[in-house]
């Protein structure tokens, strides 16, 4: 067994692999780029190499500099995790050439699957059920709209070297057809340095079932179960569960068996997975292999109870498999969401900065501890006061639950999305709490185009349904009467003004427009000391108790005596009233102010300040590179054409005018960096 490895990436892969070499006794090697310097996967190994500036290509990209680090500290082994050189099979290579162990499949086995192209022509010979397509490079725009035309739209343009949602297009006409080409190359190329591209026939009401294998030296390979992530946006995986609510044991079985022979016959060692899209009729066909450890691995991991990374380092060192295809079990059911830093409210463009407050819910479930299952398990890369760095994707971590069944599972994720704390960025926690919601995927019912068809229109407050609304103005109520209370025993009161609590109050909801029509609510039987009181909403009554201390953002407690976990501020909140109070439950958000009744009748006085008119200006939607203007002052603009090209996270972000003009000012220059709503262009 190896003494010391490197892990050659970053964020929370790198720390999940770490955790697993420290139970086995190995020392790490960490590496960083000079954005990274302060991440935890750097603190939490034994040693840390730098290995160039923040740009991917410019270090972690950079096999070279890989290399010569495990010399620099005599690492006997590199693990890659996903991402950056994971799939590259050049870089396998050269690693082994050096003397130094590869922890994921030989570099032949990786040629053969990483090429999408070469890959369903090996896959077809290996008797594995394929999609109609053109396997072959596609070298201009114009062919590609040809060869989309004789397939049938839809089609799907993908990159050869394309993975996690980049260089990848779907086109429903020829106009879609030939952007989607040239956008595919533009990302393909600066993401993975290899620009071909190819058209395949696009299944429509596709389920994305992925099935995980696990090979060694000897020739033995076994199929650990499948992974359902249908839930996707944009191509990029959302939520993810073990086992598929949709496929029969009979379709596993040969989805499993086709994927171990596609293994075998490329002589595949290590961990990796087999990418299926599966019809309704459950009929499926081979996408493409991943020869790397999935983000998604922890769901596999909880229902079988294996630590994949052990078993790649194992592997790796020459070890034979532990088990055989009939050890492998399916226990209890797992979701993963994805903890994105985006803004979905804001068409989930990037969010970028300093994490001010970071606090996962309590764990119960750890990556690399096979021994405590049917919990919550976080699996991250950052921590309190880190930095979320525009250079890389938006994931800030995974949340994990393992349940007894399905709904068991789904429960305990909307009660772990309920505590999770992120403030300085903002998450997409909103939207995976609608989706977990949502009467169809609580059904099992839904396939890849599930988001596109229930939030076309994009993600919006009111797209997040809650079955009891008031309970979000009892716990305002509740809160402010422990404000209430904290202040009444201020020492140094004037002698006949004391602060005096009344038991009635008045909730006003903030909204885009000012307040909305005020609630009535009363407090009584209020216990500071034991943490209770009663509230009454109309005809309804909240008995709330809790331990919540004043400042803290987590509230967790009992209602009426069911368990409930949610999050409450006091303070300036989004440019609205500084006393207002956000309350947050189940993925629904209120800014509430509670008020005595005179002062709610002072408060409807009140003039209401409507923000400026900004639409005369292209605004950045969010923080990143501005790589293009295509626009001059003086210059007339039609709606729907190009103005200005944003690069943040690895996406390319195209702006276009909304509406016919003529450019008055260019206020940004190539190159520059923008923050949120920066002015870009102004129209006279």
């Amino acid at each position: 067994m190896f003494t010391k490895i490197l892990i050659a990436n970053r964020g929370e892969i790198a720390c999940r692999v770490i955790k697993t070499a420290r139970k086995m006794g190995i020392k790490t090697v960490a590496v960083y780029s000079d954005a990274d310097k302060d991440a935890r996967h750097v603190m939490l190994a034994d040693e840390a190499v730098n290995i160039g500036p923040a740009p991917s290509r410019e270090s972690y990209l950079l096999g070279d500099r890989i290399i010569a680090a495990c010399k620099q500290t005599g690492a006997q082994a590199v693990h890659p995790g996903y991402g950056f050189l994971s799939e590259n099979a050049a870089f396998a290579k050269r690693v082994e050439e050096e003397g130094i162990v590869f922890i994921g499949p030989k570099h032949y086995s990786m040629a053969a699957m990483g090429d999408k192209i070469e890959s369903k022509k090996l896959a077809g010979s290996a008797g594995v059920n394929c999609i109609p397509g053109v396997n072959s490079a596609i070298e201009t725009a114009e062919d590609a709209v040809e060869i989309a035309k004789g397939i049938g739209y839809p089609v799907m343009i993908k990159a050869s070297a394309g993975g996690g949602g980049k260089g990848l297009r779907v086109a429903f006409n020829d106009k879609e057809a030939f952007e989607g080409f040239t956008s595919c190359r533009n990302e393909a190329r600066n993401s993975f340095g290899d620009d071909r591209v190819f058209v395949e026939k696009f299944v429509e009401e596709p389920r994305h079932i992925e099935i995980q294998l696990i090979g060694d030296s000897q020739g033995n390979v076994v199929y650990l179960n499948e992974r359902e992530c249908s839930i996707q946006r944009r191509h990029q995986k959302v939520i993810e569960e073990a086992p598929s609510p949709f496929i029969s044991d009979a379709t596993r079985k040969a989805m499993g068996e086709q994927a171990v022979a596609l293994a075998k016959a490329v002589k595949y060692q290590s961990a990796g997975t087999v990418e299926f899209v599966v019809g309704k009729d459950q009929s499926f066909y081979f996408l493409e292999m991943n020869t790397r450890l999935q983000v998604e691995h922890p769901v596999t991991e909880c229902i079988t109870g294996l630590d994949l990374v052990e078993l790649m380092i194992r592997v790796a060192a020459g070890e034979s498999l532990p088990l055989t295809q009939a050890d492998v079990k399916r226990d209890g059911w797992a979701i993963e969401c994805r903890i994105n830093a985006e803004d979905p409210f804001r068409n989930f463009l990037p969010s970028t900065g300093r994490l001010v407050r970071f606090q996962p819910p309590p764990e119960t479930m750890f990556a690399s501890d096979v021994s405590q299952w049917q919990g919550v398990r976080v699996d991250t890369g950052v921590q309190d006061g880190g930095e979320i760095p525009m250079f890389y994707d938006s994931m800030i971590c995974k949340l994990i639950v393992h349940g007894k069944n399905r709904l068991d599972a789904i429960a305990k994720m909307r009660e772990a999305l309920n505590g999770f704390v992120i403030r300085g960025v903002s998450s997409n926690i909103p939207f995976q709490a609608a989706l977990l919601a949502h009467p169809k995927f609580v059904a099992g019912d839904f396939n890849t185009g599930f988001i596109a068809e229930n939030y076309a229109k994009g993600f919006r407050a009111e797209d997040v349904p809650h079955d009891d609304a008031d309970l979000l103005l009892a716990l305002a109520a509740f809160v402010n009467r422990k404000y209430r209370g904290r202040a009444s025993n201020i020492s140094g009161q004037m002698e006949g003004h004391e602060v005096a609590i009344g038991e009635d109050f008045v909730v006003l909801t903030l909204g885009q427009k000012g307040a909305t029509t005020p609630t009535s609510v009363s407090v009584t039987q209020y216990d500071g000391k034991a943490g209770s009181c009663l509230i009454r909403i109309g005809a309804r009554s909240y008995q709330v108790s809790s331990n919540y201390r004043l400042g803290e953002i987590r509230i967790t407690g009992s209602c009426n005596g069911t368990a409930f976990t949610a999050q409450v501020e006091r303070g300036s909140l989004a440019g609205k009233n500084p006393l207002a109070i956000r309350v947050s439950h189940n993925g629904t958000q209120i800014d509430a102010l509670v008020l005595s009744k005179r002062a709610a009748e002072l408060y409807a006085l009140m003039p209401f300040k409507a923000p400026p008119d900004m639409s005369r200006f292209v605004l950045s939607p969010m923080p990143g590179l501005l790589v293009d203007v295509a626009v001059q002052p003086g210059q007339k603009v039609l709606a729907g054409e190009r103005v200005a090209v944003i690069e943040a996270m690895k996406m390319e972000n195209v702006l276009f005018a909304v509406a016919d003009g003529v450019v008055s000012k260019v206020l940004a220059l190539k190159g520059e960096s923008l923050v949120v709503d920066q002015a870009i262009v102004e129209f006279a």
